[in-house]
């Protein structure tokens, strides 16, 4: 009776492990399809097959891995391993579901989709860090698998963040012309003139606005007039010049905003000016 147990369980695992070897056998040849995180799936399970049957003889986990291989392989998304279903160390548990849960959020939130071949890289190095954890006693191996994984999930972490907006365009900066003049005059020169003809022809149809400013000689209430009259008068040249009067808007700013800043009672050729803005 003893012998024939003997028996009976010897031949119940040489069909074990010839069920095992057909699926290694199967996962080795196999020609992945489905998406091509699928099929990048299928890939990382028929290395992490052909590592524990070729090099750790180890025919249950490659056996195992080999039929999670061959379901990636016809298509179907497989997830990675829960840790319930390994006998894993206690002092490890917690680092690992941490692990399991950023893996997992990843590809709920389209890893998958986005970048297939990163994601299931990370999970083949999870599955991988979580079947060299179970047997731990190869730390070499252990720790391999589980620098590859985290290696990956920066990768993929990376890849999965949102794309930076883009910088916004510079605020166009408004056309602007500068007409100067003579001291304590609103007459407009010949090189003011020319100046006005290339406003004109920069600003067809747009309109204009037209500030008149002083230097700081003479007293406020007289610069406030005469940039006044400055302004009419580079405003009087651009109607003559077709431009609708309608078009334009006028104000005069005295001494108040000098464009080189000087001691009260100083004349100085830049204030004294008319600015053209083509808005």
């Amino acid at each position: 009776m003893t012998r024939l147990k003997i028996l009976g369980a010897l031949a119940t695992l040489v069909l074990l492990t010839g069920c095992i070897g057909q699926d290694i056998e199967a996962m080795r040849n196999a020609e992945p399809t489905g998406s091509a995180f699928t099929r990048a799936l299928a890939e990382e399970y028929r290395q992490i097959t052909i590592f524990e049957a070729d090099e750790m003889y180890d025919w249950r986990d490659a056996g195992y891995f080999a039929r999670k291989g061959l379901r990636a392989a016809g298509g179907e998304v497989v997830e990675p391993e829960e840790l319930a279903n390994w006998n894993l160390p206690s002092d490890k548990a917690d680092e690992l579901t941490s692990a399991r849960t950023r893996l997992v959020d990843l590809l709920n939130a389209g890893a998958r989709e986005k970048v297939p071949a990163e994601a299931a890289h990370a999970q083949g190095r999870f599955d991988c860090w979580i079947e060299q954890q179970e047997e731990n006693h190869q730390p070499d191996h252990i720790a391999a698998c589980r620098d590859e994984f985290y290696a990956a999930l920066t990768a993929l972490e990376d890849a999965m963040k949102p794309a930076a907006a883009p910088a916004p365009a510079p605020a166009a900066v408004p056309e602007q012309y500068v007409v100067f003049f003579a001291f304590d005059s609103a007459i407009l020169t010949a090189e003011a003139e020319t100046v006005i003809d290339d406003a004109v022809a920069a600003g067809a149809g747009a309109e204009f606005s037209v500030t008149g400013h002083t230097d700081r000689a003479g007293s406020e209430e007289y610069n406030d007039r005469l940039s006044i009259r400055r302004a009419e008068a580079v405003r009087d040249a651009l109607v003559a010049r077709g431009v609708d009067e309608g078009n334009i808007s006028l104000a005069g700013r005295g001494e108040s905003e000098p464009a080189v800043a000087t001691p009260d009672g100083v004349a100085e050729q830049a204030n004294r000016r008319v600015v053209i803005i083509i808005q």
